[in-house]
């Protein structure tokens, strides 16, 4: 009696669609996401970090890891021809308002070019790009941006926070700083960093 192919397939088919479910649900709990609050204390390797939300959070710091110092600026640093990030929500009239504003050192410009969704705020974007233009008005400044893949007009005001990155390492991670943490979820359920952005003197990295 011949054999459809049809019945042949069925098994094969219930059994990769399980194998990428599986592999999908690997790459949700391992994949980085940030953590941003407040150092509680620093044991050895161990990061102990309170959230904004109020969780606490431990984070074992790999070998390889990055400090980075987040310093104030002025809204006048932002030049025509500045590499900058920016986070942007959209306003009631259509506009992007900048909800923070980092300047990149020369030696990272180019770093993740281009718009995406992020993570601060419901419906906020983070755009890293070329300013192109800049125009002052009584509201702050308006940048035109002029990434890889298009362009977006964003409205600074003079209440939103601007900085740079500036030089850190290990030795300022202590206790009261605000950090950003990029944290990676293992397979045994504990956390790890590689990437840590302090705030210097202070204040609270607002992106």
């Amino acid at each position: 009696m011949p054999v459809h192919r049809s019945t042949l397939t069925r098994p094969l088919i219930a059994v990769a669609m399980v194998a990428a479910s599986s592999l999908y649900a690997i790459a949700q709990q391992t994949s980085p996401s940030r953590v941003r609050g407040t150092i509680e204390a620093v044991d050895g390797d161990v990061l102990s970090v309170k959230s904004r939300s109020g969780e606490d959070i431990k984070l074992r710091m790999t070998g390889d890891l990055r400090v980075v110092g987040i310093a104030r600026i002025s809204l006048d640093d932002i030049k025509v021809g500045s590499f900058i990030g920016t986070t942007t929500v959209p306003g009631p009239d259509g506009e992007q308002k900048a909800v923070e504003v980092h300047v990149f050192p020369e030696d990272m410009r180019g770093t993740g070019e281009g718009s995406r969704p992020f993570d601060l705020r419901p419906n906020s974007t983070m755009t890293n790009a070329t300013v192109a233009q800049t125009v002052a008005g009584n509201d702050g400044q308006t940048l035109t941006i002029r990434y890889k893949d298009g362009e977006k007009k964003v409205v600074v005001s003079p209440e939103t926070p601007v900085v740079t990155y500036v030089p850190a390492d290990k030795s300022d991670l202590k206790a009261g700083a605000k950090v950003i943490a990029f944290m990676k979820k293992l397979p045994d359920g504990t956390f790890e960093t590689n990437r840590v952005s302090v705030g210097r003197d202070g204040l609270t990295p607002p992106m």
